[in-house]
C-alpha cells in the first residue's frame, strides 16, 4: 500500500512540475498584450507546502488543502498551533514580464506586484502603461553608458563568433554594423520599431535582468526615445549608441582661405551629419579648442574657427573633425597675405654728367611683390635702352653716362594681392661747380650718418665710410665722455698701455651705438650724429651680450656676474633711442633669483614684421623655455622640453608659420639631438625638425633656415614656403669650422638672400647663394683671433651684413685688423 502511494506521489510531482513551469515553446516572442489575470493558481511555494504536509503530516495537509490565500501569499502550517495560516510569499518564480504597479514602482512580473502588496499591506494593482519604466533617477548617466557599452560588447562577441570576415577597418563602420545587427536582434516582429515587450524578451532571452545594476534596457526608452512615442527606431538606436554618419564632399576635403594680415578670418568646417558631435580643430596636431588663446578665442556653434587678428604666424594648415571621430577630416590651408613695404636707396643723390647712377628698390610682402618704375609719373619701360636698364629682376635702375635730362623723381612701385606701396628716389644731374641742396643732403645725410661702420679696436673706435673706405673719425681710449670726466677706456691697474676691451654692440635706430665694456661693467652710448661717446650706463658685472628690441625701444643686456659665469643676469635699458639719462632694470626674477639666465632670444623685426611682443629666456641647465612679455618684462609662460630631454642652447625664428627652431645641448652621453620645433601660436613643441642638428639661423625674410653643425662639418639649408611649410634640407659639407654667419640681400636677384660664413680657424669665408645652392670659397683673409683670446662668446670671428643696400663685398665687424689704417678688405665674390 505504501509503495503504491509512493508511486502516485512521484507521478503527482512530475505532473505538478510540468504544470507549474511553462514549456520551452512558451518563451517564443509574441507581442505583449497587457491583460490582467483575475485569478491565479497557487504558486509553487504553496504547492510545496502542501507536499510537505502530505509527507508525514496528514492533518496539516488537510488543513492547507482547502485554504485559499489569494495572490502574493501562500499557506503554511503553524508549528505550534498546527493551524493553516496565509503569509506573504518569500519569493516568486523567476519569470520576466515587467509591469507597473499602482504605487508607481517597476515589477519584474505580476507575482512580484501581488507579493509587494502583501508585504506593504496595501492594495497594489497593475497599471496598464509603462510610465514606471522611465521614472526615477536610480540609473545614473555613467552607469547607463556602461550598460550600452556592455550591449555593444555582447553584440561584438556574437559578430566575432558568427562572421568569417572580421576585418572591419574603420572603428565607426564596425560600430554601425554592430548597432544595425543589435537593432534587428531586438526588433523581433521586424516592424522597424522596438517596444517594451521586445525589450522584455531580450532581457529574458539574454538573462540581463540581474546584471545591469540600477540600469535596465528600459532606460533606452527613458533616455533615447527622442520623439517620446514609447518606441525606438533605428535612428534613435544610432543616437543611443553614438553611431554618427558624417559626410564631407570630396571637393571640400582640402580648402584654401586667403586673409590679409591684420584682418579677421573664419574657417568653416564642412563636415555634416544629423548627429554630428562638436567640431575639434587642430594645428600641427595640437587641439586648439582647449587652449586659452588670445587670438583664436571663439569656436562658433557651427564649428567654425575664428581668428580675430591674422598675423603671418597663423599661416599654415588647420584640421577639423567631429569630436570622437578622426575621419572624415577637412584640411584648411590659411594663406596670409601682407601688403608690400618699400625702401629705396638713395632717397636723393647728385651726379655729374657722364658718370653712372644707380637707383635701387627693396620690397617685401607676401606674396613677393612685382616691381615697376616711373620717372616723373611715366612708366620707364618703353624708354629702356643701353644707357637706361633695369637690373636684378627690376629692383635696380642703372643709368650709365648720365645726362642732364636724366634728372627726375624715380618712383618704385610694388604690387601684390594684398596691396600697393611706392617710394621715390630723386636723381639730380649737375656739374661739380654747383653744390645744390640735393648734393648737401646726399653727402652729409645719406653717407654721413646712416651708412657708416663703427669698428672697435684695442686703441679705440674707428668710424669708416665703407664705399670709399675713408676713415672719418678715431675715438681714442683717452677721449672724455661728452660732458663728463670719464674716459672712453680708462687705463687698468697693471697695464702699461691704455687699451679698450669690447664684447658686443648694437645699432639703435641709426641714432646711437650701444657697446659693452665687460671689464668695466658698463655700456657706452655713442651718438651717431656727433660721433662722440655721450654716456656710460652701469650694469651688472661682465656685460657680454646686447640686443635692441625695436618694438619697445629697449636694449637688453646679459651679464655673467664673473668670468666663470656664476651669476648671469638680464637687464633692460628703456627709451634706448631717447636723449635721456639711462639706467638698467632687472627682469622679473624666477624663484626670487636673478642669476639663472644662461641666454635669451628676441626675434628680429623686419620691414613687414614691425612688432615683436614676446621673447624667450634660457635658464641654466633647465629643459624649459621661459616666455617673457617684452613690454612688462615679466614671465608669462613656461614651455617644457623635458619630454624631449632638451636643454636649449640657441634659437632661431621664422615669421612664416611662427616657428621657433631650438638647438639642444648634447646630453650626458654626448649625443646630439635633432632640433626641436615650437609653434608660437600654441606654444607647443610639435616635434623634431627631421634629423637636422646644429645651431639654427633664419634669413631676414623668413624663407631660409640654415643649420650649422660644426661637429659633423655640416651645413643644412631648408626652405620655408609662403604657406609656412618646412621643406627638406640640402647639405653642404665643410671643414671650415664656421664661427658666424651673415645674410645679405642678393644684388642680382630680387627677393633672394645669400649667406656668408666666417671660419673660427681658417682664413676663408664660405659664400652660398641660397636660391640655387651655389657655393664659393673666398680666401686670403688674415688669421682669426684665437678662441682663447676671445672669451665673450663662441664666435671668435664675427661677420656682419652691410644692410639692405650695403656693399656685399665688404666683410665688416669684429674681424681683427682686417680693416686697418688706410685699407679695407673686399671679398672677391
Amino acid at each position: 500500500m505504501f509503495m503504491w502511494w509512493s508511486a502516485v506521489l512521484l507521478l503527482g510531482c512530475i505532473l505538478l512540475g510540468a504544470d507549474g513551469w511553462p514549456a520551452k515553446e512558451a518563451y517564443d516572442f509574441r507581442p505583449y498584450q497587457p491583460l490582467v489575470r483575475l485569478r491565479h493558481k497557487q504558486e509553487k511555494n504553496q504547492e510545496s507546502s502542501r507536499s510537505k504536509g502530505y509527507m508525514g503530516q496528514d492533518e496539516h495537509l488537510k488543513s492547507c488543502e482547502n485554504k485559499y490565500c489569494g495572490l502574493g501569499r501562500h499557506c503554511v502550517v503553524n508549528g505550534e498551533s498546527g493551524q493553516a495560516e496565509c503569509v506573504c510569499m518569500e519569493h516568486c518564480k523567476p519569470h520576466y514580464k515587467p509591469v507597473c504597479g499602482s504605487d508607481g514602482e517597476f515589477y519584474e512580473n505580476h507575482c512580484e506586484v501581488h507579493r509587494a502588496a502583501c508585504l506593504k499591506k496595501q492594495k497594489v494593482t497593475i497599471v496598464h502603461n509603462e510610465d514606471c519604466f522611465f521614472k526615477g533617477d536610480k540609473c545614473q548617466p555613467t552607469e547607463y553608458r556602461k550598460v550600452k557599452n556592455m550591449l555593444l560588447d555582447l553584440q561584438n562577441q556574437r559578430y566575432a563568433a558568427q562572421s568569417e570576415d572580421r576585418n572591419v577597418g574603420e572603428k565607426m563602420a564596425l560600430r554601425k554594423l554592430l548597432v544595425d545587427q543589435m537593432f534587428h536582434y531586438f526588433d523581433s516582429d521586424s516592424n522597424g520599431l522596438v517596444d517594451t515587450n521586445e525589450l522584455s524578451q531580450v532581457i529574458k532571452r539574454d538573462e540581463l535582468g540581474k546584471d545591469l545594476s540600477d540600469c535596465s534596457l528600459f532606460d533606452l526608452l527613458k533616455y533615447d526615445d527622442y520623439n517620446s512615442d514609447k518606441h525606438l527606431g533605428l535612428e534613435e538606436f544610432y543616437r543611443a549608441f553614438q553611431v554618427v554618419q558624417l559626410s564631407l564632399p570630396e571637393d571640400q576635403k582640402l580648402s584654401t582661405t586667403a586673409a590679409t594680415v591684420g584682418q579677421s578670418a573664419v574657417l568653416s568646417c564642412a563636415i555634416q551629419g544629423a548627429l554630428r558631435p562638436p567640431i575639434i580643430w587642430k594645428r600641427n596636431n595640437v587641439i586648439l579648442n582647449n587652449l586659452d588663446l588670445e587670438d583664436i578665442s571663439d569656436f562658433g556653434d557651427d564649428g567654425s574657427l575664428y581668428i580675430t587678428k591674422v598675423t603671418t604666424t597663423h599661416m599654415g594648415n588647420y584640421t577639423c573633425y567631429a569630436d570622437g571621430y578622426d575621419k572624415p577630416y577637412q584640411t584648411h590651408i590659411l594663406q596670409v597675405n601682407v601688403p608690400p613695404v618699400i625702401r629705396v636707396y638713395p632717397e636723393s643723390q647728385a651726379r655729374e654728367p657722364g658718370v653712372t647712377a644707380s637707383l635701387r628698390c627693396h620690397a617685401e610682402g607676401i606674396p613677393n611683390p612685382q616691381l615697376g618704375w616711373l620717372k616723373n609719373g611715366i612708366d620707364i619701360t618703353p624708354k629702356l635702352s643701353k644707357q637706361l636698364t633695369l637690373q636684378a629682376n627690376g629692383s635696380e635702375v642703372h643709368i650709365s653716362n648720365v645726362r642732364y635730362e636724366d634728372t627726375g623723381a624715380y618712383t618704385c612701385i610694388a604690387k601684390n594681392d594684398a596691396g600697393v606701396d611706392e617710394d621715390i628716389s630723386s636723381l639730380f644731374v649737375e656739374d661739380s661747380a654747383r653744390k645744390t641742396l640735393a648734393n648737401i643732403l646726399w653727402r652729409e645725410q645719406g653717407l654721413g650718418i646712416g651708412n657708416m661702420f663703427y669698428v672697435f679696436y684695442e686703441d679705440g673706435i674707428k668710424v669708416i665710410q665703407p664705399v670709399e673706405c675713408e676713415f672719418q673719425r678715431h675715438i681714442k681710449p683717452s677721449e672724455k665722455l661728452l660732458g663728463f670726466q670719464d674716459e672712453v677706456c680708462p687705463k687698468a691697474d697693471g697695464d702699461s698701455v691704455q687699451r679698450c676691451v669690447w664684447a658686443t654692440a648694437v645699432n639703435v635706430k641709426d641714432k646711437f651705438i650701444y657697446v659693452t665694456q665687460p671689464t668695466l661693467d658698463r655700456v657706452l652710448i655713442i651718438d651717431v650724429q656727433s660721433q662722440k661717446v655721450v654716456q656710460a650706463v652701469s650694469t651688472d658685472p661682465v656685460p657680454v651680450k646686447l640686443h635692441y628690441d625695436k618694438s619697445h625701444d629697449q636694449v637688453w643686456v646679459q651679464s655673467w656676474g664673473d668670468m666663470e659665469k656664476n651669476s648671469p643676469t638680464l637687464q633692460v635699458i628703456t627709451q634706448a633711442s631717447g636723449s635721456v639719462s639711462h639706467h638698467t632694470i632687472h627682469t622679473q626674477p624666477v624663484g626670487k633669483q636673478f642669476d639663472r639666465v644662461d641666454d635669451f632670444f628676441i626675434p628680429a623685426t623686419t620691414l613687414i614684421i614691425t612688432h615683436i611682443r614676446f621673447g624667450f629666456i634660457l635658464h641654466k641647465d633647465e629643459p624649459v623655455l621661459q616666455k617673457i612679455d617684452l613690454e612688462t618684462m615679466s614671465y608669462v609662460k613656461t614651455i617644457s622640453l623635458k619630454d624631449y630631454n632638451c636643454i636649449p642652447q640657441s634659437l632661431a625664428y621664422t615669421h612664416l608659420g611662427g616657428f621657433f627652431f631650438i638647438c639642444c645641448k648634447p646630453d650626458t652621453t654626448g649625443a646630439v639631438l635633432p632640433q626641436l620645433i615650437v609653434d608660437s601660436v600654441t606654444d607647443s613643441v610639435i616635434g623634431y625638425n627631421g634629423d637636422v642638428t646644429g645651431r639654427p639661423h633664419v634669413s631676414p625674410d623668413g624663407h631660409y633656415l640654415v643649420s650649422v653643425d660644426d661637429a659633423k662639418g655640416l651645413m643644412r639649408i631648408q626652405t620655408i614656403t609662403m604657406r609656412g611649410e618646412i621643406q627638406d634640407a640640402f647639405d653642404i659639407h665643410t671643414n671650415l669650422h664656421i664661427s658666424d654667419v651673415a645674410f645679405q640681400p642678393s644684388f642680382t636677384e630680387a627677393h633672394q638672400y645669400n649667406i656668408y660664413c666666417s671660419s673660427s680657424t681658417q682664413t676663408d669665408v664660405l659664400f652660398v647663394e641660397l636660391s640655387s645652392g651655389k657655393v664659393k670659397m673666398v680666401k686670403s683673409l688674415k688669421e682669426p683671433v684665437r678662441a682663447g683670446e676671445w672669451p665673450w662668446n663662441s664666435k671668435n670671428r664675427l661677420i656682419k651684413d652691410s644692410g639692405l643696400f650695403g656693399n656685399p663685398k665688404l666683410i665688416i665687424g669684429l674681424i681683427q685688423d682686417e680693416i686697418h689704417e688706410g685699407k679695407c678688405s673686399f671679398l672677391n665674390i
